[in-house]
């Protein structure tokens, strides 16, 4: 089979999933690849140019479709927050790859339907450009943190719940009550980003009224 780009790319995007973006390096992949690293530099010149790759393929599937004629702004760049946390979190540390990635003009391409799609709606430029950038990094740093490695043993066996529950009562009353049977990550991920697409409403001076999720 011929190593051209696209094989290079897809077989880099298994690598993350199998190993975690702390093992995609060019000498692993050159391996996978059964090639030699420096055959690749013909494609991915270093690891930038690899790391911006990745980016391009995960967010492939996106950009979201175009917004209808009768939907809300705002409910069209909840979906569309939706969509990029779901690509993100399609692969291992994907928000870390694309927080990587260097000049991605896929990335460009769902920020300019996103800004447009905004103008479209009487967004000022300036307006629609801050909220859509707000929402995007939102996004990517809920997936940073979704994302992160958990405590591992060694960090918690010196941790007393009951102590840390006596300092933070707010803290554990608020998580305990937030999460009832039923509510999951998700729901967290759409209560905040209504708050954040909601003050943009009001700042844009089109009202504050509630997201529909």
């Amino acid at each position: 089979m011929s190593l051209d780009r696209a094989r290079i790319v897809a077989e880099a995007v298994a690598l993350l999933d199998a190993e975690g973006l702390e093992n995609v390096t060019l000498r692993k992949l050159a391996a996978r690849l059964g090639v030699q690293a420096p055959t690749l530099y013909w494609h991915l010149p270093n690891k930038a140019a690899l790391i911006t790759a990745i980016a391009e393929e995960i967010l492939t599937p996106l950009p979201a479709s175009a917004i209808d004629a009768t939907e809300r702004w705002q409910d069209w760049l909840i979906g569309f927050a939706v969509g990029l946390r779901r690509a993100l979190l399609a692969h291992p540390d994907g928000a870390r790859i694309i927080s990587a990635s260097q000049l991605s003009r896929t990335m460009a391409a769902i920020s300019e339907l996103a800004m447009s799609t905004l103008v479209a709606r009487g967004i000022p430029l300036q307006q629609a450009r801050v909220i859509v950038l707000t929402v995007e990094r939102f996004t990517v740093g809920h997936v940073l943190e979704e994302q992160a490695p958990r405590p591992d043993a060694d960090a918690l066996k010196d941790f007393d719940m009951a102590t840390f529950a006596r300092q933070h009562p707010t803290v554990v009353a608020a998580i305990a009550e937030y999460f009832q049977p039923g509510r999951t990550v998700d729901d967290l991920f759409r209560d905040c980003l209504e708050v954040v697409i909601a003050g943009a409403a009001v700042k844009a001076g089109v009202g504050g009224t509630r997201v529909v999720g």
